[in-house]
């Protein structure tokens, strides 16, 4: 009876030690990094929250736990205040050069000033809470090898490249006395030349374009499909590209690991795209329900911008104006049918040529609340605009996990001074509001 006493004994002391020791064996190998203690967790997915500590390491959260963590020597701890954390934010449809610029500073002024205000405007987008931008066409592969090399602050991106453009389409910026030219033949225009936009039209010219892109970096490719509010010599319910061009470039794209996104409001123009393959649909406010309930069936993602209220584009001229209202205008509706048929959703701004403009970033998040609950922003703007970023395959420039708080994401996150599930206005005013801006796990911002 002893015997069997002691072995049983023996048998609960051996469980104890094994269960402590696994218990402590990730903070006894925690020497190093960064602790977040005492925060309310949002980690993307989940509507319940989680009072907690995150131990950041490197580039990637190692631990999220709601017991408490110890530090060890070397590791930076901050005291969360209990205060609310959550990935940081990311904006599937932006244009890093095209926001921070004029159309007539995109025509006309040298690239190299150009690109400063890129550049300034990378650091501003950061500050913003905006961790990850999707750049939805213009020249940002310099921007980004600049930004992930750590020579200047701002976003991750993931670059597009030069949006491809028919002869008379929405990214035609040539001015009324340049002759159109062939692909191949006799030089480019400005905005070609600063990899703004490309013409290409007919199959062989899509091809080159889109490989071209992909050559310099591209994570996926960006075509125009359909007429625009800004563009000069196209009406906004022109259907652009044929579907063998589109097609062509779905191929390249596939070929290469990745996919294609285009711009488009109409609803022949995007079942066109549809049927060529295309991926992602931008826009997309003049839909109707048949064309919504076949982006349903098929699984393709719709990019809609909350084109209502303030902080939207505005235009001078009053032709671009009218067509902006018209956006406007289909907008609430685009929304309630893409509910309906519960349609893969993200999220972008696409504000353009307006550098004053570009601070309202984070008011079109508020904007949501017309349609979607708080939750339902919250995760799109971070773990379902990762999800479609994650499209892009063998061309991910950051493979790794976005858009969450987990153990093995990379530790893009924000500390937050109210509990945005609660009230998501909070994320409109990043400059008081946002205490703490951490991306790739280095600290770019601090008030806590």
């Amino acid at each position: 009876m002893r015997s069997f006493i002691c072995k049983l004994v023996y048998w609960i002391m051996l469980k104890l030690y094994v269960f402590i020791l696994w218990a402590l064996l990730p903070l006894l190998t925690m020497g190093k990094g960064i602790l977040i203690q005492n925060v309310v967790i949002f980690d993307g997915k989940s509507e319940k929250t989680v009072t907690g500590n995150v131990w950041i390491e490197d580039n990637a959260i190692r631990k999220v736990s709601a017991e408490p963590i110890v530090a060890g020597a070397e590791v930076e701890v901050i005291d969360g205040r209990g205060k609310f954390l959550m990935p940081g934010l990311i904006d599937a449809h932006w244009h890093a050069y095209l926001a921070a610029n004029t159309m007539v500073d995109l025509l006309t002024a040298h690239a190299s000033y150009t690109q400063l205000r890129a550049g300034e405007e990378a650091g501003k987008t950061l500050l913003r809470g905006f961790t990850t931008i999707r750049d939805a066409g213009g020249p940002v592969f310099g921007l980004k090898r600049a930004i992930d090399e750590g020579t200047l602050p701002g976003p991750r991106i993931y670059p597009s490249g030069a949006i491809i453009s028919e002869t008379g389409g929405h990214a035609d910026f040539r001015m009324v006395y340049d002759i159109p030219e062939p692909f191949d033949c006799c030089g480019l225009t400005h905005t070609e030349k600063i990899g703004a936009a490309i013409i290409a039209d007919g199959v062989d010219a899509v091809i080159v374009a889109s490989r071209n892109n992909l050559r310099l970096g591209a994570s996926q490719i960006k075509l125009m499909a359909g007429g625009g509010v800004s563009s000069l010599y196209d009406q906004l319910e022109d259907v652009q590209y044929f579907e063998d061009e589109l097609h062509a470039a779905v191929m390249a794209a596939e070929d290469a690991g990745t996919y294609v996104m285009v711009h488009v409001y109409v609803p022949e123009a995007i079942r066109r795209a549809i049927r060529a393959g295309v991926k992602s649909i931008e826009h997309g406010q003049l839909i109707d329900e048949p064309t919504m309930k076949l982006i349903a069936e098929k699984g393709v993602w719709l990019s809609m911008q909350p084109f209502i209220g303030e902080g939207n584009n505005h235009y001078t001229n009053p032709v671009q104006q009218a067509k902006h209202e018209l956006v406007v205008q289909g907008t609430d509706r685009a929304y309630q049918l893409a509910k309906k048929y519960g349609v893969k959703l993200a999220w972008g701004t696409d504000l353009l040529f307006s550098p004053a403009n570009a601070r309202n970033q984070n008011l079109n998040i508020e904007k949501m609340t017309r349609w979607l609950s708080n939750f339902e922003i919250l995760k799109m703007i971070t773990h379902d605009n990762a999800e479609l970023l994650a499209l892009s395959g063998r061309r991910n420039p950051y493979p790794g996990k976005l858009g969450v708080i987990e153990e093995g994401a990379l530790a893009d996150l924000i500390v937050v001074d109210g509990n945005a599930l609660e009230d998501i206005k909070v994320l409109t005013d990043p400059g008081k509001n946002m205490l703490l801006i951490m991306k790739d796990g280095k600290i770019y911002k601090n008030d806590l």
